[in-house]
């Protein structure tokens, strides 16, 4: 019997094999979870049904390629069609049996987790087949049914012979074509690839016959090459139940290793993973790992984040970039979820309440097991920040702040205490009790910021600095503003006049300014210097940090600096005493300011004028 597609379906065909799918490889994805969903339906309707027995290995889902006849079958032995179910459920595009199935399940209060969806599935068989065949009998009646189409055009519907329960599913395939191998779908090792990375975790066996070799009997002999023949071998080509729906009593660390090469999420060793099982709200499990070392294009411009994502043991997204943040870019793993609204297509998710559940869910349990490795594994932690803490960083530089209370307590810096890095909460700990700011230092390296004038002045009040290594902390500090209600000071930064001026020291510093003309925009007094003659500091937002990370980035963005001289150094003294001596207070001034700018890691503006007013000063001494 002739049927035609209503005009409606017509057009979401051709939208659906055009447009739709952009893989072809998912239309053997799309058949098998179809099988899968009709052995469900026979495992259901033995439940309530005592003459039916239901042995879970018996019910295989099989794939029979054909090179002669350039055919595809994919063969289930569950609840089977009859002819009304076809009309119903292939003649009309997205109309799903599956899910009609699965909703009266539901108004049963029974527990269901079929694959099926849409209807638009079965359609897939077209990215790759100009006519397909379905034979299929239905458990319960006698007569098998024949479905047949080429296409858009229509379908037929006739009475056929079929002695066993089930549907087969033959695929004629289109020709080849200079930009398409279709041949490819019929080799062993294509199929067992499809299978292997879309439908391994399916319940139920899928099996193929494979072609092998082995060597004769007595073709080992001496002087003699071995010997081969071909045979067929029947294999199973999924592994049918996936590590993390296994029991994690039952699991070793071997495992969870084994599955994270297996995937490719890395060539190292994980530094540590999460097995998550939740029911709630939403119900999903997974297996997220952290690495130990980064990804071999971790710093390029093809990396990509995102989890494999499953449903019902169905890869639907290699990489599910919604079910991370940018800070924790660096996880891998999968979830599996059978809660999730898919698209037509099943490729793609819509942005719906319970994929949101799900990646905050993901988010928190990140960060607590982050946590539990500062705390309790800290040289690991620190191994893993050094590669990964750039990550975190961004995340609240980027947010203007807004993601600090997610990510700052997962920020490390080295301490002046011991050099060793610590965490801001440990700075609480050991903050003194009128300590109403956490200190940092900037530098270009460890070592300059531990010799830093002011570093020493603070470190004989026993305050505890941060060194800022990283271009990005002080930006990110800044945008951060305060932890838990302690506020970031630079010690590079000008701090609240203390001395009063008298007026020869006024005079003195006014004339030193002139002298400098622009450079700084003060000239102070200090007592907090040690033994240091001079040191530069920062007025505003931009330190001279900063200012060094613009200019390397060719912006002209430039730091207000401040010039402090040491009140009880000697200089101090030479200074007053040379306030009727123009041209000398011009050299000690210029001199102290180029000092003070290479203390800072700041370039000498003119290195020639420098060396020769040290040169002037020497021979004036020996005068």
């Amino acid at each position: 019997m002739n049927y035609e597609f209503k005009a409606q379906s017509k057009r979401l065909m051709e939208l659906m094999i055009h447009s739709i799918y952009t893989n072809k490889e998912i239309f053997l994805r799309e058949l098998i979870s179809n099988a899968s969903d009709a052995t469900d339906k026979m495992y259901y309707e033995s439940l309530t049904n005592q003459d039916l027995t239901f042995n879970k290995d018996d019910y295989v889902i099989e794939i029979l390629p054909d090179k002669d006849k350039r055919t595809l079958t994919i063969r289930d032995h569950g609840i089977g069609m009859d002819q009304e179910d076809l009309v119903e459920n292939l003649g009309t595009i997205a109309q799903s049996g599956s899910l009609d199935f699965k909703k009266k399940l539901e108004d049963q209060d029974e527990a269901t987790d079929l694959i099926g969806q849409f209807g638009v599935g079965f359609y897939s068989a077209f990215l790759v087949a100009d006519k397909v065949e379905v034979l299929t009998k239905k458990f319960g009646q006698d007569q098998a049914y024949l479905w047949t189409s080429s296409g858009v055009d229509g379908f037929t519907i006739d009475k056929a012979q079929k002695e066993d329960l089930g549907t087969s599913i033959t695929l004629y395939l289109k020709e080849n074509t200079e930009d398409e191998n279709y041949d490819q779908f019929l080799e062993t090792y294509k199929i067992q690839e499809m299978v292997a990375r879309y439908s391994n975790y399916i319940r139920y066996p899928i099996q193929m016959e494979v072609t092998k070799s082995r060597p004769l009997e007595n073709s080992d002999q001496e002087d003699q090459e071995p010997k081969y023949e071909s045979y067929q071998e029947l294999e199973t080509l999924n592994s049918m139940v996936p590590i993390w729906k296994k029991d994690k009593k039952d699991l070793t660390q071997e495992d969870y290793e084994n599955f994270y090469h297996d995937e490719g999420f890395g060539f190292d060793k994980p530094l540590d993973y999460i097995h998550i099982k939740v029911e709630g709200l939403v119900n999903y499990r997974g297996i997220l790992y952290l690495p130990s070392s980064e990804p071999f294009n971790w710093r390029s411009k093809d990396f990509e984040k995102g989890l494999k994502l499953y449903s019902n043991g169905v890869l639907i997204m290699d990489k599910c970039q919604q079910l991370l943040p940018d800070a924790f870019s660096f996880v891998t793993g999968v979830i599996d979820s059978e809660d999730l609204n898919l698209n037509i297509s099943r490729e793609i998710l819509q942005e719906d309440r319970e994929l949101k559940i799900i990646s905050k869910n993901i988010e928190r349990k990140i960060k607590d097991k982050l946590l539990d490795l500062m705390k309790n594994r800290r040289e690991d932690y620190v191994n893993f920040y050094k590669t990964f803490g750039l990550t975190f960083k961004a995340a609240i530089y980027e947010s203007f702040g807004m993601e600090k209370d997610k990510y700052s307590d997962l920020l490390l810096f080295v301490s002046s205490k011991d050099q060793a890095y610590t965490s801001l909460d440990d700075y609480l700990d050991r903050m003194q009790e009128d300590q109403e700011a956490i200190y940092y230092a900037t530098g270009d390296s460890l070592a300059k910021m531990d010799q830093l004038p002011q570093k020493e002045a603070m470190a004989e009040k026993g305050l505890e600095i941060l060194y800022l290594t990283d271009p990005i902390d002080e930006f990110v500090l800044k945008a951060m503003r305060d932890y838990k209600g302690k506020s970031f000071v630079s010690i590079n930064t000008e701090k609240e006049e203390k001395l009063e001026k008298t007026q020869e020291e006024e005079g003195l510093f006014k004339e030193m300014k002139d002298i400098l003309a622009g450079e700084v925009v003060a000239i102070k007094a200090s007592e907090d210097l040690a033994d240091h003659p001079v040191c530069l500091l920062s007025r505003g937002e931009v330190s001279i940090e900063m200012e060094k990370i613009f200019q390397a980035q060719g912006q002209d963005i430039q730091a207000e600096k401040v010039l402090e001289i040491n009140k009880n150094h000697p200089i101090y003294q030479k200074l007053l005493s040379l306030k009727d001596n123009e041209d000398m207070l011009k050299k000690y001034t210029k001199l102290l300011y180029n000092q003070a700018r290479l203390i800072e890691g700041l370039g000498l503006q003119n290195p020639s004028d420098y060396t020769k007013t040290i040169f002037d000063l020497l021979m004036k001494e020996d005068q």
